[in-house]
């Protein structure tokens, strides 16, 4: 049975179009309204508030923290400063991705470990020898995502504060409703914004002090299916979707390395040994089987599509996540796990994982589309990623 999260009395309230769904055992708002545009256009026009609290939470406490995650990320974690968060991703031995999500150090040795789906006993199949403790906290703090242009002023409002020179991926303490919380500058919008840790007993009054002062600024309340859209435009990866778990699939075809996820940047190979480091360096020598792309998939071809059908162009509203295959003639090379029409910039949009050699940017590929029950395909692009990147997002 799905749980309520700490904000779930506020946005149980707001959520008129009774649209939920589970969220790593939270119930969750799709979109408070029956469309997803005017949260979508808070987060790229003014602040989108989203309850981020079903995100799973570790806190990895200990002399031996530091060397302990370095050991199970492919980035170094040791030389992370307090105040500071990372973005990484674990792997098996064999380098395949386990999970992705995010490292922050609270103090000298306490960090916060953030994932996509339940990992403690990766988390504790690793600590032996280490000098540590474990412990997933999920539970004790609603998190919020304050995303959009209007973010910072709102926090600096709020807060007494002038967080809008947190740098990126900073973390910082500060009081919001007379409570104690954390600023991360951290989001899955790729854009201007922050989340908020409280404890959960202090939820509510944070809420309301938010959506309070915040509505000189335009916020608004946003759900799940708004942040897909964003999330897509700024080329972001979702787990289950964009790629799958290495534990938790079938056969070795279903795996991933982060070379062939567009994670490849971040592996550290050169420094003390870690998991699926040997792997990582033998891929990394004989090069990759697959590549993480962008596409731009014709809009001219899809109309003309439907006009031959005598019907006007039809997308959904919301981001789709069933895959499409995608061809080099009649040879299939990959396949597009995630896409959406992206308001802001006009274009339809999607991620896809292709074979090597087809991930060139200016490269011309088919996806497959269906009308009237019938499959066709319609010419889409490699384009560089992110499709979305505004320079306020690091400024």
């Amino acid at each position: 049975m799905s749980r309520h999260s700490p904000f779930h009395e506020r946005t149980a309230a707001l959520c008129t179009s009774y649209r939920w769904k589970e969220w790593a055992g939270y119930h969750a708002v799709c979109s408070y309204d029956t469309s997803v545009e005017r949260e979508y256009f808070a987060f790229r026009h003014a602040a989108g508030l989203l309850d981020a609290s079903p995100l799973i939470k570790y806190d990895v406490r200990g002399p031996d923290a530091a060397a302990y995650l370095s050991r199970l990320s492919v980035r170094r974690i040791d030389k992370l400063a307090v105040g500071r968060v990372v973005y990484c991703c674990w792997v098996d031995d064999r380098g395949h991705v386990i999970d992705d999500g995010t490292i922050a150090r609270l103090d000298e040795d306490a960090y916060r470990v953030t994932t996509g789906e339940p990992e403690l006993w990766w988390l504790e199949q690793n600590r032996r020898g280490y000098d540590v403790s474990v412990e997933e906290t999920t539970h004790r703090y609603g998190v919020l995502a304050l995303q959009g242009p209007s973010s910072g002023a709102i926090l600096s409002a709020v807060t007494g504060t002038d967080l809008t020179g947190l740098r990126y991926f900073g973390l910082t303490s500060a009081r919001l409703a007379d409570r104690d919380v954390l600023v991360s500058r951290t989001g899955y919008t790729g854009d201007l914004g922050y989340e908020v840790w409280v404890e959960a007993e202090h939820a509510l009054p944070v809420w309301d002090t938010l959506m309070t002062e915040g509505r000189a600024y335009g916020i608004v309340p946003a759900g799940l299916d708004a942040l897909d859209v964003t999330r897509i435009e700024a080329g972001y990866l979702l787990l289950g979707i964009d790629y799958k778990s290495a534990p938790r699939c079938l056969i070795d075809a279903q795996k991933s390395s982060p070379y062939e996820i567009g994670l490849g940047w971040m592996v550290q190979l050169d420094r003390e040994p870690f998991i699926g480091q040997a792997a990582l360096r033998a891929e990394k020598e004989r090069g990759s089987e697959w590549a993480l792309v962008g596409l731009d998939v014709s809009w001219t071809a899809l109309e003309a599509l439907y006009e031959r059908h005598g019907l006007p162009p039809s997308l959904a509203t919301h981001a789709w996540r069933t895959a499409a295959p995608l061809y080099d003639g009649k040879r299939q090379i990959g396949q597009a796990t995630s896409g959406t029409w992206s308001p802001t910039l006009k274009r339809n949009l999607a991620l896809a994982t292709v074979r090597r050699g087809y991930d060139r940017v200016g490269t011309r590929i088919e996806i497959e589309t269906t009308v009237e029950y019938r499959r066709h395909t319609i010419p889409a692009t490699v384009v560089d990623r992110p499709f979305f990147d505004p320079e306020r997002r690091r400024s």
